[in-house]
């Protein structure tokens, strides 16, 4: 009889497994389109408190909406012309760069001949490139590029979201049958998600404006464009901040000498420290309700399967699992593993 319980076991792990392996294949299969969805969700998340807050000044549901998209729009086309037009100077300045760096390897070549070592000006060549800022800059805009050459769509998923905002609650009485229902547990789980994205969005606000305008005190050229990686790879844990100060630090590097690009490191360390550890963890407080080690192995599980995308909502995402676990008793201990410490404690 142990041995049957034992094989059943075994069998119904082997088909969850293999269920998980389906499912992560799936949606790599289908990364565009998610991609979509959770733009969409994520700007309508972030719209919906505005949205909530004018139909209580009796501002009708479809004019309410139409506000806020309209503002969106604004926001993306400021954005757009922004950071294209950043984009395509840094591009034609290129030719110019490669001369700066020709001119700074000649005289660090000629300190360490001095110095009696010798070393190879296309190596140092190699990792000093303004051309692999760009590429490295490129690669991180061009997946949000891609998902946002879809903006059209985003938009209008984003439109139909916010008008069935706060009819949802409605629908879902009536499909339970209960007009009375309430769900504290769902409320609290979307307000968590909700917190979460617009209070970090202002934060990631705040911090590439503090650094665009250090980088602008500083002379580094294209500020703008250097403080909107700020403002979506701060959207990544632990090492958002760090990938988002490695373009900027580059370029005062080739553009003004080392002194500079210390200025400019110190300048993303100290709104680094103080967002992480003073700002964020005052204002978030433990609603996220995960380990570090889980939001880091989040970040490294949803970039691998949706890019840049997956790795910039990686805890709204995982969250929202979590709920999901926590939502099943046969699923509860994987709500537990996934959840900080201390709050196995407090139980």
């Amino acid at each position: 009889m142990d041995k049957t319980n034992d094989s059943l076991t075994g069998t119904r792990y082997l088909i969850i497994a293999a269920s998980l392996v389906i499912i992560i294949a799936g949606i790599t299969l289908a990364k565009s389109v998610i991609v979509i969805g959770l733009l969409s969700a994520f700007l309508a998340l972030i719209g919906t408190p505005p949205v909530l807050w004018l139909e209580k000044k009796h501002v009708p549901s479809f004019a309410a909406v139409a506000v806020v998209i309209s503002v969106m729009i604004i926001v993306l086309l400021m954005i757009g012309v922004l950071v294209g037009t950043s984009v395509r100077s840094f591009s034609q300045a290129l030719p110019f760069y490669q001369i700066r760096i020709q001119e700074q390897i000649s005289s660090f070549e000629t300190l360490l001949i001095n110095k009696g070592i010798t070393s190879s000006d296309k190596a140092l060549l190699n990792y000093i490139n303004p051309e692999t800022i760009m590429n490295f800059t490129a690669s991180l805009l061009s997946e949000l590029s891609l998902a946002l050459s879809n903006i059209i769509l985003i938009l209008l998923t984003v439109t139909f979201i916010l008008l069935e905002v706060s009819s949802f609650p409605i629908k879902l009485r009536e499909v339970l049958g209960n007009p009375k229902a309430v769900f504290p547990k769902f409320t609290k789980f979307i307000v968590d998600i909700r917190h979460y994205l617009v209070i970090t969005t202002l934060i990631n606000l705040a911090a590439a404006i503090l650094i665009g305008i250090w980088l602008s005190i500083i002379g580094v050229q294209y500020p703008i464009l250097w403080a909107f990686l700020v403002f979506l790879l701060h959207y990544i844990p632990n090492i958002g901040s760090v990938i988002a100060a490695i373009p900027a630090v580059l370029m005062a590097l080739i553009q003004l000498g080392v002194g500079s690009a210390i200025f400019v490191s110190v300048g993303y360390l100290g709104v680094g420290f103080i967002i992480g550890n003073i700002v964020q963890p005052k204002v978030m407080g433990s609603r996220l309700g995960l380990s570090t080690l889980v939001v880091f192995v989040s970040m490294i599980f949803w970039g691998s399967l949706l890019g840049l995308t997956g790795a910039i909502l990686c805890i709204p995402l995982t969250i929202t699992l979590k709920f999901a676990f926590e939502s099943n008793e046969a699923t509860n201990w994987i709500a537990i593993l996934l959840g900080p410490e201390k709050l196995i404690n407090k139980k």
